[in-house]
C-alpha cells in the first residue's frame, strides 16, 4: 500500500457507487483487504502507509487513532460497505488483513473484524482468510487463537536468512525465528503458510540469498513470496545509498538472483503463478491476490486502502485519525475515487494478468501489440506453443523483462 495517493474525483459522503459499478455484481468474486496501519518500527526500505507509536505521538494523534480502538473503527467500515452494496448475496471469499503488521493487535481483535465481515456477508465455506504476520508478533498461543477465530492462511515476512542483510533492511527478527513461525503455524492447524523474501539487499551475496532460499524452504511452507528490493524515494534506506553508506542496487544482479530463486524453488517442486509467487500445488496459491491480479472486486477497508467494485476503484484517507473521524460522524474515509473506462481495464487486464503463468488472451491485444507479441515470440520472451493457443505468456526471460514486454504489449 503505497505512502502517496492518486488524485481523484471526491467520494460521496455516504459511499455510494454509481450504479454501473453494482451491474452484474454477482458473477463476481468478492473479497475483503483488511488494513492494520501499525508497525512496532519501520523498516528501512518500507514507504507504506504505516505507524509505529512514537510517529503517532509526535503527530499528536488523538486517541481514535490508537491501536486499541481500532478493531471497532474498521468494523464501522465493514458495517457501511454492507450499506454502499445493499442486498448484494455475495459472501466473502478471501479476506487479507495486511498492514503494517496485524498481528501487533490482540488476535481477539482480528477475529473480531473477521466476524464483522461474516455477519454482514457471511463467508464461503472455502473462504481463505490470510494475516500477514511478523516473526516476532506472534506466540503459539497466538497463532492457535487466530486458527480457532477462522484463519486459513499466514503469511511471514522473513524476507532473509542473514542476519547482516537483516540489519541493512532493519527487519528487528533474529534468523531462525520465521522458521520456527513456520512449525508453531503448522502446530496451530494452518495449511497454508507463505515466507515472503527479498532479493538484492546492498551487500547481499548470491551465496547469502541461496541460504535464504534453503532456509526457508527447510521450514515447509506451501508457497514462496521472493521480490526484488525496491528503494523507494523518502526511505531511510533511500537516504543510506545517497549518502554513500549502501551501495545502490543492481538490476543485472537482482536478474541473476530471480534465476537462482526459479532454479532453487523449481528443484524443490514449487512452481510459479505470478512473477514473484510460487507454490508447491495450485491448491496453496493465495487467492486473494488472484482478486487483484484478475480484476475481481475487493473492499479495501482501513487508512490508505484501496478497493474496486465493477471499474469504480477508491481510496481512503491515509491517516488512522482523519480515518476514525470520518466514520465517526457517520461519513465515507473515501479520499478519492476514479471510474475506469473500458479501454483502462483492458490495458489493467494485460498489465496484470501477463504476469501470470496462464498469461493474458491475445484478443485483448491490438494490431500493434499483436505485432509486438510476434517480435516477443521471436525474441524468445513469449512462449510460442500457448501463444498458438491464442494466449501470450511469458518464458523465464520474458518474466526477467516482464516489465518491458508489458510496455511492448500495451503500447
Amino acid at each position: 500500500m503505497p505512502s502517496a495517493l492518486p488524485a481523484g474525483e471526491p467520494v460521496p459522503a455516504s459511499g455510494a457507487l454509481p450504479p454501473a459499478a453494482l451491474r452484474g455484481a454477482a458473477q463476481r468474486p468478492l473479497g475483503f483487504y483488511l488494513h492494520v496501519p501499525y508497525c512496532a518500527s519501520r523498516c528501512g526500505y518500507c514507504d507504506f502507509n504505516t505507524y509505529t507509536a512514537s510517529e503517532l505521538r509526535l503527530a499528536q494523534a488523538p486517541a481514535t487513532a490508537s491501536r486499541e480502538s481500532y478493531a471497532a473503527t474498521l468494523a464501522e467500515e465493514i458495517r457501511l460497505a454492507r450499506k454502499v452494496l445493499g442486498d448484494d448475496p455475495r459472501p466473502a471469499r478471501t479476506v487479507f488483513f495486511g498492514g503494517g503488521t496485524p498481528t501487533l493487535l490482540p488476535a481477539e481483535d482480528l477475529v473480531r473484524m473477521l466476524d464483522t465481515v461474516r455477519q454482514e456477508f457471511s463467508l464461503a465455506p472455502d473462504a481463505e482468510i490470510t494475516t500477514e504476520a511478523n516473526p516476532e508478533s506472534v506466540t503459539p498461543a497466538y497463532l492457535a487463537a487466530l486458527r480457532a477465530g477462522g484463519f486459513t492462511r499466514i503469511s511471514f515476512g522473513m524476507q532473509s536468512a542473514r542476519a547482516h542483510v537483516l540489519r541493512v533492511l532493519d527487519r528487528s527478527h533474529t534468523p531462525g525465528r520465521p522458521e520456527r513461525c513456520v512449525a508453531e503455524a503448522r502446530a496451530a492447524g494452518f495449511e497454508h503458510i507463505n515466507l515472503d523474501l527479498i532479493y538484492g539487499t546492498p551487500g547481499e551475496s548470491d551465496d547469502d540469498w541461496r541460504a535464504s532460499l534453503d532456509a526457508a524452504l527447510s521450514a515447509g511452507p506451501d508457497h514462496i513470496s521472493a521480490y526484488s528490493l525496491i528503494v523507494e524515494e523518502g526511505t531511510r534506506l533511500a537516504r543510506r545509498i545517497r549518502r554513500g553508506e549502501l551501495p545502490p542496487t543492481d538490476e543485472d544482479q537482482h536478474a541473476d538472483r530471480y534465476l537462482i530463486a526459479e532454479e532453487t524453488l523449481g528443484a524443490a517442486g514449487f512452481s510459479w503463478y505470478e512473477v514473484s509467487n510460487w507454490a508447491a500445488s495450485p491448491d496453496s496459491r493465495c487467492r486473494h491476490n488472484d482478486l487483484y491480479w484478475r480484476g475481481a472486486d475487493w473492499w479495501g477497508a482501513g487508512p490508505g486502502a484501496h478497493s474496486h467494485i465493477g471499474g469504480t476503484r477508491w481510496w481512503n484517507v491515509r491517516h488512522p485519525a482523519a480515518y476514525a473521524a470520518a466514520l465517526a460522524a457517520g461519513r465515507s474515509p473515501g479520499a478519492g475515487r476514479e471510474t475506469l473506462t473500458a479501454e483502462d481495464r483492458r490495458i489493467e487486464r494485460i498489465m496484470l494478468e501477463l504476469r501470470l503463468s496462464g498469461g493474458c488472451p491475445l484478443e485483448l491485444l491490438t494490431g500493434a501489440a499483436r505485432r509486438a507479441a510476434e517480435q516477443a515470440v521471436a525474441d524468445g520472451l513469449l512462449d510460442p506453443v500457448p501463444h498458438r493457443g491464442g494466449r501470450a505468456v511469458l518464458t523465464l526471460r520474458g518474466r526477467l523483462l516482464a516489465d518491458a514486454v508489458i510496455r511492448d504489449l500495451t503500447d
